[in-house]
């Protein structure tokens, strides 16, 4: 009854007051967890991984016949020399050299909790961590719009020495 009361509320704010908040007010929290790689040399364990990643996505205000979603992954809590490596309709990828502290892992990562919930669809964000390097893919294979399109990556940037994006459908 209270989350009924609180979104009834919100409706009752005024437009300009809630867009003064910033994206980071209204952003969903994504929580990737990293999972070691199994290895029968090292019985599943991976020295110096990080135990979670966070990013963020933001609905962007809507847009007649069409939406888009914005994002970014802190990749930099865990590596330096990021950079975009390849970019299609599908997918976006990103690579950097891991920190000193997370060079030995080898484990991958995907999204395990959106806004503190339990998440079990489909990982459309996921990390590798091998050889000192980490490679960011965000992928829409398989993702599909309300009108049965795949959805597609509209843009891949760098910005503050993390990865960002803007992905999209129609509605």
């Amino acid at each position: 009854m209270s989350k009924v009361v609180l979104g009834a509320s919100l409706l009752a704010l005024p437009l300009s007051f809630l867009s003064g908040l910033g994206a980071a007010a209204l952003a969903t929290t994504i929580e990737l967890a990293v999972s070691p790689l199994l290895r029968p040399s090292s019985g599943g364990q991976s020295a110096g991984c990080p135990q979670t990643l966070i990013a963020y996505e933001t609905l962007q205000p809507y847009a007649p016949g069409g939406y888009s979603t914005q994002g970014m992954i802190q990749l930099s809590a865990i590596a330096t020399n990021i950079s975009a490596t390849q970019r299609n309709d599908f997918s976006a990828t990103w690579t950097g050299t891991l920190k000193p502290e997370y060079r030995n892992c080898k484990a991958s990562a995907g999204i395990f909790k959106i806004d503190g919930e339990d998440f079990d669809g489909h990982s459309y964000l996921r990390l590798q961590m091998l050889d000192g390097q980490v490679t960011a893919i965000l992928d829409m294979t398989g993702m599909r719009d309300a009108n049965n399109y795949t959805t597609v990556i509209i843009d891949q940037t760098m910005r503050s020495g993390n990865p960002r994006w803007t992905w999209g459908g129609t509605d």
